[in-house]
């Protein structure tokens, strides 16, 4: 199992907190997200890791080899991170995740490691976190049938339909890996689709019955960290 890290974006709502440090810098009691996040990997065993970078990337390159010398840990720069989404920092990561086993984490999330360890045992091929709690619009929401298939998943669907909100950690199989990137590809290379979410990609899967499970990790702690709000609440955070 490989681990795909993306780590491209400005960050832009949790400035000035990210004028000279990437998000995935910021530290939380001291230990920075990335460092929380690789740890939270290498505890259930994966050690084989790509991180997509961009935003202040020589930073981050840094702070990785320096604090995790003997990791297998790859690099892709996304050099358009500025004017792209995550969809195009994901589509880099073709070289080393495509055809393959992989869980897929966003950067500003801080997560329990038991999280990554329910993934990993779900029976599952291709499964999700998700997270229930009352939802607003920011928020990329869940709708789903009552076997747990995602039916839809991007900001904009039925905050009264929802299940709840995409945690931003999701494992995929070698099948379902070939196909996002088949259409991914699509999406970017045929349509200029690379200023939307990746979830947009999943959607578009899903009536080629490429699906989805969720799975329910509400006991496990997980919050994205967008704003600076959000940050002035964990920041002091001990998990």
């Amino acid at each position: 199992m490989k681990a795909v890290i993306l780590a491209a974006g400005v960050a832009s709502r949790l400035r000035p907190l990210t004028e000279n440090t990437p998000k995935c810098l910021l530290k939380v009691n001291g230990k920075t997200l990335l460092e929380r996040t690789l740890d939270n990997f290498i505890e259930n065993g994966i050690t084989d890791f790509l991180i997509v970078t961009g935003y202040l990337q020589n930073m981050i390159i840094d702070f990785v080899t320096a604090n995790y010398p003997k990791l297998n840990i790859k690099f892709i720069e996304n050099k358009d991170y500025s004017t792209t989404n995550n969809i195009y920092s994901l589509y880099l990561a073709e070289s080393f995740a495509g055809g393959e086993d992989f869980i897929l984490s966003d950067s500003d999330i801080l997560f329990s490691k038991d999280i990554i360890s329910a993934l990993l045992t779900n029976n599952n091929p291709d499964v999700l976190a998700m997270n229930r709690h009352e939802l607003g619009e920011e928020e990329i929401k869940i709708i789903s049938d009552d076997e747990c298939n995602v039916l839809e998943i991007s900001k904009v669907c039925s905050i009264e339909k929802a299940v709840g909100e995409s945690v931003g950690l999701e494992k995929f199989s070698k099948n379902y890996s070939k196909a996002l990137f088949r259409e991914l590809h699509q999406m970017i290379d045929n349509e200029g689709l690379s200023n939307v979410f990746y979830e947009k990609a999943f959607e578009r899967l899903i009536p080629q019955g490429y699906i989805f499970k969720y799975l329910d990790t509400t006991d496990f702690f997980s919050m994205e960290i967008d704003t600076v709000e959000d940050y002035e609440k964990v920041k002091n955070l001990k998990i």
